[in-house]
């Protein structure tokens, strides 16, 4: 049986990947430097040339400011000329962050949550949208979006099969530097905490509600979703 410190906590831990990974794909895509100094060295570059169509719009919907944005579009047209991203794209991108692992099936799940529209594409506006939640958005923002991450087959619900997959796809990212190292029913002892700290009323779901009012009640969670606020 593991002890409550080696189990504590993974719930958190897709929640902080999302916002890690999306840092890292925004880094990959040459957006933004991991330093400081370059974040902000970055957003004092000149206005582009081409502004893209619903530039206003874009600032309307998202919390960047118009100068952010173009500084955004810019770094994405450069490394994806076409203007989309593909899931074989995605996938290679998260394949150069976690070389002693397998981030294939988790990239897959994020794609899903970047692509929207399910168009098998992920645009600058889907992903300028994504980010602008993820990095900037309020609590509920943030924790509506992981939901619909979780929520694989998009039913309303987290059923444990999902959050299984969920799990089983971090460890594979993570590869050889899972810690506590790896057990065959480790996954299963996760799912079942997860459970039993959200599923309120032990239905064996878990709806939006259930999901928005245990992780604001989980002060690690909270302070997860801090982590990137002032990125940019």
């Amino acid at each position: 049986m593991w002890a409550e410190g080696e189990s504590e906590g993974l719930q958190t831990l897709g929640i902080v990947v999302v916002v890690c990974s999306s840092l890292k794909l925004l880094h990959y895509l040459g957006l933004i430097d991991l330093s400081d100094d370059k974040i902000e060295d970055e957003l004092e570059m000149t206005m582009v040339c081409h502004r893209p169509e619903g530039l206003e719009q874009l600032e309307a919907q998202t919390n960047f400011t118009k100068r952010e944005l173009q500084v955004l579009y810019r770094g994405f047209k450069n490394e994806c000329p076409s203007g989309v991203v593909n899931e074989e794209t995605f996938k290679q991108i998260y394949a150069q962050f976690f070389p002693h692992g397998d981030a294939s099936t988790y990239a897959h799940y994020l794609f899903n949550a970047f692509d929207t529209t399910q168009t098998g594409s992920v645009k600058f506006e889907d992903f300028v949208t994504a980010l602008s939640i993820l990095l900037r958005g309020t609590v509920h923002e943030k924790l509506r979006w992981t939901f619909n991450l979780y929520d694989i087959n998009k039913d309303g619900y987290i059923n444990k099969e999902e959050m299984m997959d969920i799990v089983k796809a971090i460890y594979d990212m993570m590869g050889k530097y899972t810690y506590p190292v790896l057990k065959e029913d480790t996954p299963r002892q996760h799912v079942d905490v997860f459970f039993q700290k959200m599923d309120k009323n032990k239905d064996g779901i878990v709806t939006l509600d259930e999901f928005l009012e245990s992780c604001q009640e989980d002060d690690n969670i909270m302070r997860s979703l801090q982590l990137f606020q002032n990125v940019m």
